[in-house]
């Protein structure tokens, strides 16, 4: 007997292809007291991982600071046979580094502005793109998600989804 999980589960190559479409993700990790800390960012796919920028005071870099482990969400669709989703556990890698940190923080402003520098190779747009990159740089750090664990799922494969 087919398992449900087994039905909806998605390949690798379509994993990739939802997480590299889109530009948000849900980001829990873990606060002081063990509740779960949990925001949307924006983020792009650098070396196949979900990667971001923040400001290193936040609540989140500072909850990674003493405790990396993260969750990630990536969905997408509004009814039952539209659902699909993404999502990774894993440990968050703190990027530090400032050309490193600009480079996540230009992908990801591109990626914010609908530009195509979101996307390896891709142009990264105007000047007041880079002039806000350049600001908002020296109070950031960036995070790379090393996942340990990747769950998906896709509905309209299961029995009784119109198509």
């Amino acid at each position: 007997m087919v398992k449900q999980r087994d039905l909806v589960t998605m390949t690798a190559d379509e994993v990739t292809a939802m997480l590299a479409a889109a530009r948000k993700v849900q980001l829990a990790t873990i606060n002081p007291d063990g509740s779960p800390h949990l925001v949307t960012m924006y983020y792009v796919l650098m070396g196949g991982q979900i990667t971001f920028w923040t400001y290193r005071s936040s609540q989140k870099a500072r909850n990674l600071a003493r405790d990396p482990r993260v969750t990630c969400l990536v969905e997408s669709g509004e009814l039952y046979f539209d659902l699909r989703g993404v999502q990774v556990r894993g440990t968050a890698e703190l990027i530090e580094d400032p050309p490193a940190v600009r480079e996540i923080g230009r992908r990801v402003a591109a990626g914010m502005a609908g530009l195509p520098g979101g996307v390896p190779g891709g142009a990264t747009g105007t000047g007041a793109l880079e002039a806000y990159v350049e600001h908002a740089a020296r109070k950031r750090v960036g995070f790379s998600v090393r996942p340990d664990r990747v769950i998906s799922w896709d509905h309209s494969r299961l029995p009784g989804a119109a198509g």
